[in-house]
């Protein structure tokens, strides 16, 4: 683990997008299990307009709320990955038979290796 904690902010993003895109093919929960133990802070802070989400548990519970609203579980498109210092911000797509995100965008503060605190924003249309 201390490998980790060496890295810089944008090769934690990079991990935690890349291990993201495998949910395609996998368990969601063994990749989720994954990302935790090699990207997020057990101190973690998740804020998104449908509350305040902290720790593993937390992301545990966005994340399940996610997968349902993304039914098919088609690959994420990053279309913008930035990282300046401790600060990295992401803008996304996604698109499967049913639904679509057009404007997701996430930014992460990320210290020792881990993400330390995230803000979340997407709107979900129906296809």
């Amino acid at each position: 683990m201390g490998e980790l904690s060496r890295r810089s902010a944008r090769e934690v993003l990079d991990d935690h997008l890349n291990i993201a895109n495998t949910w395609t093919g996998g368990s969601f929960e063994d990749v989720l299990a994954e990302d935790l133990r090699r990207n997020v802070s057990e101190d973690i802070v998740v804020l998104i307009n449908r509350g305040t989400f902290r720790g593993h548990d937390g992301v545990r519970e966005l994340a399940l709320m996610l997968a349902g609203e993304l039914p098919e579980h088609e690959a994420f498109e990053y279309t913008y990955v930035v990282t300046d210092g401790r600060m990295g911000f992401l803008e996304w797509t996604y698109q499967d038979s049913t639904v679509r995100v057009r404007d997701g965008a996430d930014s992460y503060l990320i210290e020792d290796g881990r993400i330390v605190a995230q803000t979340i924003h997407y709107t979900l249309e129906a296809r």
